[in-house]
């Protein structure tokens, strides 16, 4: 025990003895560099002199001081600390992080949704990772930003005219790195007639100059452009996850409950009204009819036709409206079963539904060809999302793509999943996840979900109503109108058998689960149709 203490500290002392050298060597090496090199407010040295040529177009540098070795061991250290996270956390982040660690937990512990809950929540994490954001430069630095800029031929303008307006803007001072006070102050200067645009500058290739000069910040996770977040985000961004996981659904998904009762359909459509009655009460608290749009597929739990509708509609609170709609998908063993005891009698709970009939192989193959034809006629914005569902069921049922349909139900969803739930958690940075825009959706998505639960159970004893007594529906299975699949269907026969051990339920919820799925993705193209003109 003893000797593997030693090894450890061992071990530490020489990793410290590396970052003490590798500071020191740094130190040395750095010494004698100009003015140019980036530095912090604290460590801005005020003896600089900027002088631009007109003729020659030079930039010279006088620089009256050099740091002490002893200094920029200093300023190393202080540097190293403020890049650190413990330097920039933000309470946003650290409520965002412990977010991800409930997500994750509930993954874990009670197995809520462990395929979605755990890439989303690590992509929480990744997302609010606190990177220093905010920079004070000086002078020089700009001014050697656009010169690299203009070497590389990025910046458009001629770069002495550049260089000028920033030296007009400013007048070698230290400042802040922040691009929308530098346009602020453009335009306040320019009004008032108190700079003079350099000859062929127009205003906006100034502000394009401003924009590109103060292109320093560090920018992270999905927002930074050119990065694998960003370009993984893509498909988030342009609609092109929920489509493929559609296809993993209908190529994984059995119809021959729904096929065998067809009535059952009415269920998942009356699951929908949770969808419309929460876009209504979208516009009620002051969202506008795209973002009311988006916000109220939340009851449809599901969480591909809400990023794809929300991707449309509403890019802007597609972060907040997926992490909700995935939220309540995972949470529909705690939300679903007190209102299904609530709306249901014990009688109607043990009720025993006759076993579906057998459906031919036939049937099953119509089936997807006869269904994308309809509900696209009804719908056609929802045919990215329906064409690919029944498209991955016709692998499944003709019986002679096996290897496509292998592929899709397993390898291709897997991976989509995984993408999608990483890039989605990474979406949700602090600032521009904790808004009250968030906490309305959250609040409003769980409305919707609840009120699509109940609209399912009440859509079930309202056609007890007209049924005979051998053919009524065991209300339970009116939650199942919901599309999370199967987690709704699965919650249906645990309740139906805390009543009655011997009531399975299971091949009757999914009818109507299943219909959910094609309902949602229904509704989605209605709004759509109507919201989008």
């Amino acid at each position: 025990m003893r000797t593997k203490q030693n090894t450890v500290r061992r071990k530490a002392f020489v990793i410290f003895t590396l970052l003490v050298v590798m500071f020191v060597l740094h130190a040395f090496v750095t010494s004698n560099a100009t003015m140019a090199e980036r530095v912090f407010a604290d460590t801005v040295t005020e003896n600089v002199v900027i002088e631009i040529n007109e003729n020659n177009a030079e930039t010279s540098y006088d620089v009256s001081a050099t740091p002490k070795v002893g200094e920029e061991i200093a300023n190393g250290l202080s540097n190293f600390f403020a890049f650190t996270g413990f330097k920039n956390a933000t309470k946003g982040n650290i409520i965002m992080i412990l977010v991800a660690f409930f997500f994750i937990f509930l993954a874990i512990k009670y197995e809520f949704e462990p395929m979605l809950l755990i890439p989303i929540g690590t992509g929480i994490i990744i997302g609010n990772i606190p990177f220093l954001q905010t920079y004070t430069f000086n002078l020089n630095d700009i001014l050697n930003h656009l010169q690299e800029l203009a070497d590389q031929n990025v910046l458009q303008s001629n770069i002495q005219e550049a260089q000028a307006l920033m030296v007009s803007l400013f007048n070698g001072e230290n400042i802040k790195l922040e691009l929308d006070e530098a346009i602020t102050r453009f335009n306040e200067m320019f009004a008032a007639g108190s700079i003079t645009l350099p000859q062929g500058m127009t205003e906006e290739t100034a502000l394009a100059t401003i924009n590109e000069a103060f292109n320093l910040n560090i920018q992270t996770g999905i927002y930074q452009k050119g990065s694998v977040l960003n370009y993984l985000y893509f498909g988030v961004r342009q609609g092109i996850y929920p489509p493929l996981i559609f296809l993993g659904i209908g190529a994984m998904t059995d119809f021959s409950s729904l096929i065998s009762k067809p009535r059952l359909m009415i269920l998942g459509a009356a699951a929908q009204l949770g969808v419309f009655l929460t876009f209504i009460g979208a516009l009620y608290l002051g969202f506008d009819l795209k973002e009311a749009g988006a916000i109220g597929i939340i009851g449809g739990a599901d969480g591909p036709t809400a990023i794809f509708l929300s991707s449309k509609m509403a890019p802007h609170l597609l972060g907040p409206i997926a992490i909700a709609a995935y939220s309540y998908m995972a949470l529909v063993p705690l939300i679903q079963p007190p209102i299904m005891r609530l709306l249901t009698t014990k009688k109607e709970r043990v009720i025993h539904m006759k076993p579906p009939r057998v459906v031919s192989k036939t049937e099953k193959i119509c089936f997807p060809i006869v269904g994308l034809l309809l509900t696209t006629f009804i719908s056609p914005s929802a045919l990215p999302l329906l064409g690919m569902l029944f498209f991955g069921n016709l692998l499944k049922e003709s019986g002679v793509t096996k290897r496509l349909a292998n592929t899709a139900s397993n390898a291709l969803i897997d991976i989509v999943t995984i993408l999608l739930g990483l890039t989605v958690g990474a979406s949700t940075q602090a600032d521009v996840f904790l808004t009250k825009e968030s906490l309305l959706i959250f609040g409003l998505g769980a409305l919707s979900f609840m009120i699509a639960t109940a609209a399912g159970i009440l859509g079930a004893k309202f056609m007890n109503l007209f049924l005979k007594e051998g053919d009524k529906i065991n209300p339970l299975i009116g939650n199942a109108g919901v599309s999370a699949v199967p987690d709704s269907a699965r919650v249906s026969q645990i309740e139906g058998q805390k009543y009655d051990p011997s009531n399975h339920l299971l091949m009757h919820a999914m009818a109507p689960n299943v219909s959910g799925v094609i309902g949602s993705a229904v509704a989605a193209g209605i709004l759509m149709s109507y919201l989008m003109l």
